[in-house]
């Protein structure tokens, strides 16, 4: 009796030479042995590394850490008793501020617009560049990197840190780790202290923190991100990405032979040997490749993945492993790019000799960046065709219409007035579609209802009809409110019940 194992090929055996349908064949094992149904952590102690990809990686760490901790502080001037913060969800006012932008609450579409849109421009990344986004700006990638390069600031490279872990615990090796924890704690504090910024004046919540009279649900906050970010980026790593993280699964159904992967060129660089082996091979008239075997793409990835055997779920395509290969190759004097990206259909089109395959444009990107582009048109038409007023109605459920004893009836609703300018404003309250309508507005003036700055007004409205009406009726009603000294309006519809 068998059993069959997806355990990954040997290391003596590179998949690079196998068929396609060799290196999909499971590997039958005995049903006898013991296959763990979880495997354990192995400690990963990435290398320091140097070249374009990790310039771009440090670049995209710099620029996003100094945007999410110091975007807080930026000042905007809005007016007079106008919030002054830049960036601010204002919950008690119930706002949204984004420099020029004030988003309401009924005004949530946009929020739902740019989720939308972020989707989509995730999909045309992966479309074109696989997991572009989970290697360089994922904020678990970004936090990681930061924590590693604190761990060997104070640890020392891969060796040293080996060598540390391996051996026992000195005063020295006590230091080290305390060090490093300290630090990395101390990120992840300013990382929940930052959080906790954009939901209040910065400045003043900085003094409120610092003199304990801030809110206990801001060091509540602040005490939950500080574990989760040490807890993420310090301790569990790469197994957020590979076991936490849907995106690896979901992206691997929305890709295609045409994006650019991270790969390791086997028609290149099988069979593998040392520098000796390799020349004695050529000298000998034998096929020879240029990988090495020194192993240094793999000591490079934060994720410990061997790019050689192929791509793998654990790989976050951030490119490491091409600058560790480039600066081998460089040394050894072979071409670079031994390791690159590459896409999966033209690295088969340079096996059969065939022209290069370069698909960038195909009916996927197509679509995803007509997505894009409309998604974008829809968001700016309705942000440049915002109004600086709204009303919003709610009829009355119990009950739905009342019988006067004159013999008329009567609805009543629940109307919100909203002004969203930074000055008062009067409105006039009018009413359309009922015959023989009268309008009433419980304690005010229908033609003179008041709202202040950047404010909204609850009203009660009551409308009633003598006129004889339809069987079960239902009428449409719209409601419309005028600026008096402008002559702007808004409308909303509703509808009026008859018995």
């Amino acid at each position: 009796m068998t059993a069959l194992s997806t355990k990954p090929a040997p290391e003596s055996q590179p998949v690079g030479l196998q068929t396609k349908a060799e290196a999909a064949k499971p590997r039958v094992v005995s049903a006898d042995e013991d296959i763990p149904l979880y495997e354990a952590r192995r400690q990963i102690y990435p290398q320091r590394v140097h070249g374009r990809y990790r310039t771009i990686k440090w670049a995209v760490l710099i620029v996003t850490l100094t945007i999410y901790y110091f975007l807080p502080f930026v000042r905007w001037d809005r007016g007079p008793d106008a919030p002054g913060q830049a960036v601010l969800m204002d919950f008690e006012s119930h706002r949204f501020y984004f420099f020029f932008l004030e988003i309401w609450p009924q005004e949530f579409y946009y929020v739902a617009g740019l989720l939308i849109l972020a989707a989509l421009i995730l999909f045309l990344m992966n479309a074109m560049a696989g997991r572009v986004w989970c290697g360089y700006m994922c904020p678990q990638t970004v936090w990681t990197d930061l924590f590693m390069a604190v761990e060997r600031l104070v640890e020392g490279d891969r060796r040293d840190r080996m060598k540390a872990d391996a051996g026992p615990w000195t005063i020295d090796k006590i230091a080290h780790k305390t060090l490093t924890h300290s630090i990395w704690l101390l990120i992840a504090w300013w990382t929940g202290g930052a959080w906790v910024l954009y939901f209040a004046d910065a400045p003043t919540l900085v003094v409120q923190l610092a003199t304990f009279q801030a809110p206990a649900i801001a060091y509540i906050a602040i005490g939950i991100l500080t574990f989760t970010t040490y807890a993420l980026a310090g301790h569990m790593r790469e197994q957020v990405c590979t076991y936490m993280c849907p995106w690896p699964r979901i992206q691997a159904a929305l890709t295609d032979e045409y994006a650019l992967n991270v790969t390791y060129c086997y028609d290149r660089g099988e069979p593998r040997g040392s520098v000796k082996k390799a020349a004695a091979l050529k000298a000998k008239g034998a096929p020879a490749g240029d990988c090495i075997d020194c192993n240094q793409c793999v000591n490079v990835c934060p994720t410990g993945v061997d790019i050689r055997k192929g791509l793998q779920l654990e790989c976050i395509q951030c490119g490491l492993c091409i600058d560790a290969c480039n600066n081998v190759m460089d040394k050894i004097g072979r071409p670079r790019e031994l390791i690159t990206y590459e896409s999966e259909a033209n690295l088969e089109a340079r096996l059969a000799g065939k022209p290069f395959i370069q698909r960038i444009i195909r009916p996927r990107t197509v679509l995803y960046a007509v997505l894009i582009t409309l998604c974008c048109g829809l968001m700016l038409t309705a942000l440049i065709g915002r109004s600086s007023e709204g009303l919003s109605a709610l009829h009355d459920r119990n009950p739905v219409f009342v019988r006067m004893s004159e013999g008329g009836v009567r609805n009543a609703y629940t109307l919100r007035l909203i002004n969203k300018q930074r000055v008062e404003r009067t409105f006039a309250l009018s009413i359309d579609g009922v015959p023989g309508a009268h309008l009433e507005v419980v304690g005010a003036d229908a033609g003179k209802l008041v709202i202040g700055p950047d404010q909204t007004r609850e009203i009660r409205a009551l409308i009633t009809t003598r006129d004889k009406l339809p069987p079960s009726a239902s009428l449409p009603v719209v409601f419309r409110i005028r600026d008096t000294a402008t002559g702007r309006e808004a409308s909303v519809t509703d509808h009026f019940i008859g018995p």
